[in-house]
């Protein structure tokens, strides 16, 4: 197995201190927003083999095992982070696979360069994800009842927010849902940051269920994202916690530590709370109006000692031991590929010593046996 030597992020909205503290170093004073742990091109992680897509691209078959290489392609399918966010992400969703590949084509075939910053698709693939909370980890998942959210914007009092509140209470909720969104996201931008501005002073006098709100327009003031986060379930989740977003499904990560597993995809698109492009029929078309429970998953026990976090996919499967003595050594041998991740205590795997923040790759097949005390989180896929 190869340890591996992980790129971290800087993006504006990461914590200075989250990752750092996890590692056991010392803060540079900037933003470290993301640790990156497989073969994203755009940074791959490093081994002595040299880096991830490299080792891959050599022999895929050998390095991935044929299950995974015959359903998924020669590349690995998942995307291991370290997420630390201080500031709230942007509101986005991700297509499906049939939209991905669908946008793809259609941009590649209008000539929109893939570095655009107007470009929807970077690549032809879905982009499922799950977040598991190391730390307390506020974020927002899926649509609320229509009449819940009514109700949280009528309590502010605003009067430009009245027409979205009447809308609320229309029927069918789909169709309610997806003309508020549509209104918000279309508004004129100075009377929409006007109403963002009220919003916010009343989000903050109210506190309580508001505070997460007046948090967000703090850092994008005027933004009509602010309203549109008012529409969306607020979820803290407890270390351990974990949620899923699948495709269309709107959402942001608030602040907090976890560890973050997603197919290996650029798509996003915005529905505001950034700077970035908003292609709003496009997104439109990929958001589903549905409201729902966001459903917070915790692990399901499997054998030796393993606790899974199930999804409807197959790109990733992510697991977790909580290692309570060092006497025990699990095998973790496994057909498929394999990133295996320490967040806690010293786990040693093969002939690492994994402390916190570090990470080995384990080919499909190679023998992998782990002990030590301590979490580690394994990263694999179902082939």
């Amino acid at each position: 197995m190869d340890r591996l030597d992980n790129t971290i992020r800087p993006y504006a909205w990461g914590s200075p201190t989250a990752i750092p503290q996890l590692l056991g170093v010392e803060p540079t004073g900037e933003p470290q927003a993301e640790m990156w742990m497989g073969a994203h091109p755009g940074a791959p992680s490093r081994t002595g083999r040299g880096t991830l897509v490299e080792v891959i691209d050599a022999d895929p078959e050998k390095e991935l095992g044929p299950a995974a290489v015959a359903r998924f392609g020669p590349r690995l399918p998942f995307l291991l982070k370290l997420l630390a966010a201080g500031a709230p992400l942007s509101l986005q969703v991700h297509p499906d696979l049939a939209q991905a590949q669908q946008g793809y084509a259609d941009e590649e075939r209008r000539g929109i360069p893939v570095d655009a910053p107007h470009r929807n698709y970077k690549d032809a693939n879905h982009k499922p994800e799950l977040i598991c909370a190391l730390t307390a980890f506020d974020g927002l998942c899926g649509f609320r009842a229509p009449l819940e959210a009514a109700g949280l914007l009528d309590d502010l009092g605003v009067d430009s927010l009245k027409p979205y509140v009447d809308l609320l209470h229309a029927h069918p909720e789909d169709a309610a849902l997806r003309e508020v969104l549509t209104a918000i996201l279309t508004a004129d931008r100075e009377e929409m940051s006007r109403t963002v501005e009220e919003a916010a002073a009343a989000c903050i006098r109210l506190g309580g269920a508001y505070a997460p709100y007046a948090d967000i327009a703090h850092h994008y003031p005027g933004d009509p994202g602010v309203i549109a986060a008012m529409l969306l379930n607020h979820v803290r989740l407890q270390p351990g916690e974990a949620l899923y977003l699948g495709a269309g499904v709107p959402h942001a990560y608030l602040n907090g530590l976890g560890v973050e597993i997603m197919a290996n995809s650029d798509n996003v698109l915005r529905c505001g709370l950034t700077p970035k492009h908003v292609d709003v029929p496009e997104l439109l078309r990929i958001v589903r109006f549905h409201a729902a429970d966001p459903g917070v998953l915790r692990p399901e026990a499997a054998p030796d000692g393993e606790e899974v976090y199930e999804t409807p996919i197959d790109e990733f499967r992510l697991s977790r031991y909580v290692l309570p003595e060092a006497g025990t050594t699990h095998d973790l041998t496994r057909a498929t590929p394999q990133i295996l991740l320490c967040t806690a205590g010293t786990v040693r795997a093969g002939e690492h010593e994994l402390t916190p923040g570090a990470s080995v790759f384990v080919p499909a097949g190679e023998k992998a046996e782990v002990s030590g005390t301590g979490t580690l989180f394994r990263a694999t896929v179902i082939a």
